[in-house]
């Protein structure tokens, strides 16, 4: 929901003229339905390595403590997340961002609040070895699956390989995570550019209105995923937490030494930085990345720092002209009362019905190498 032109976006007539002479320059994606997930060539997706990927995906062996496994924080439900404003930390640690929601990953080409990772290969390792998330060892992870006989079999079905290896768990994982995905044909908005006047209510289709005019939201959040995936500072409020509870203030003084900040950064800086920690240029600091707007009914809380805990918190926020330090070009965006309730109910239109839940796989078991040997 940002409006760019810093020094003309007071009035709404204007904001619709910019997103009106920005869509005739066609530099804006329209909404659209998501298509189906690509899978990139070099990890094809096939129904035997999304089964092994959803076992590994529950397994707490992908972790140091082997109790951290990538559901640990991406919960079915609760999201896909935690359900919590920032993520929960390692057993005696604090982590300190909110859990995105893996749900429709398939679609990014950016991860992390800071677009630290570009696949979801990568993502899986990233967050299994971080020192306040899975704390893992990648040879000590691949070691306790090379001593599950069911992991050997699956892993030489999959893949080929004589044992288990840990950068095809990763692969596995994330062909797995891209079958979490939206189904078109449960989600009012989708199911209302198929043809079916009557998916969405009158006041959500008010509320689209709204979205793509006087609000401006399609500048920042268009598209099929309903996000452009760049970065800007919206001037996001501090998390309350990190005010008064010390684990959340030393992992966020070790986030800032452990991403090679300035030493003039770190004694000054309480704050989350996003995109500086990748480009250390001083007009990122702040930046985060545009989060998709789809599924927001079973994703809350929100923003990199959960501090905005429902959708109303979300619009009135924006409705404000963002928050103190914003760079984005934010500008007061005079809705009613009435407007943003149009506005949350057309976001709310664009989540399935009903959350997206799947049980929990059967694990396999551990052995010893004398089993092997039998």
């Amino acid at each position: 929901m940002i409006q760019f032109k810093k020094t003309i976006l007071g009035a709404s007539a204007l904001v619709v003229a910019f997103a009106t002479a920005v869509w005739a320059e066609g530099e804006i994606p329209a909404l659209a339905t998501l298509p189906t997930p690509k899978s990139p060539a070099d990890n094809p997706l096939t129904p035997e390595k999304v089964a092994l990927g959803e076992k590994l995906y529950w397994d707490g062996r992908l972790s140091g403590n082997g109790s951290m496994p990538c559901s640990s924080c991406h919960l079915p439900d609760v999201g896909w997340g935690t359900g919590a404003p920032i993520s929960f930390g390692y057993p005696g640690t604090q982590h300190w961002r909110n859990s995105q929601t893996i749900l429709n990953s398939a679609y990014y080409n950016k991860f992390f609040w800071e677009g630290s990772a570009t696949s979801l290969e990568s993502q899986a390792p990233d967050a299994a070895g971080g020192g306040v998330a899975g704390n893992g060892d990648d040879a000590m992870m691949e070691m306790r699956l090379r001593f599950v006989p069911d992991y050997v079999r699956d892993f030489k079905q999959v893949f080929g390989t004589e044992w288990p290896n840990i950068a095809q768990a990763w692969m596995a994982i994330a062909a797995y995570e891209r079958t979490i995905v939206t189904d078109a044909t449960k989600v009012p908005f989708d199911r209302y550019l198929a043809g079916d006047a009557a998916a969405m209510s009158d006041e959500a289709k008010r509320g689209m209105d709204l979205f793509n005019g006087k609000a401006g939201c399609i500048s920042c959040h268009n598209g099929a995923l309903v996000s452009d995936q760049k970065f800007y500072n919206i001037g996001v409020p501090t998390a309350p937490e990190f005010a008064d509870d010390p684990l959340y203030q030393i992992t966020q003084r070790w986030e800032l030494y452990q991403k090679g900040v300035s030493e003039e950064v770190y004694r000054e800086s309480g704050k989350d930085l996003g995109l500086y920690f990748r480009t250390k240029r001083p007009e990122d600091k702040y930046k985060f990345r545009t989060p998709s707007l789809r599924e927001l009914r079973w994703t809350e809380p929100f923003m990199h720092n959960g501090v905005l805990a429902t959708l109303p918190d979300v619009v009135a926020f924006y409705n404000a002209g963002g928050g103190e330090g914003q760079t984005a070009g934010l500008q007061p965006l005079g809705l009613s009362d009435a407007e943003q309730a149009e506005l949350v109910a057309f976001l709310e239109a664009l989540s399935m019905d009903e959350p997206l839940l799947l049980d929990e796989p059967e694990l396999p078991e551990t052995a010893t190498w004398s089993e092997f040997d039998k």
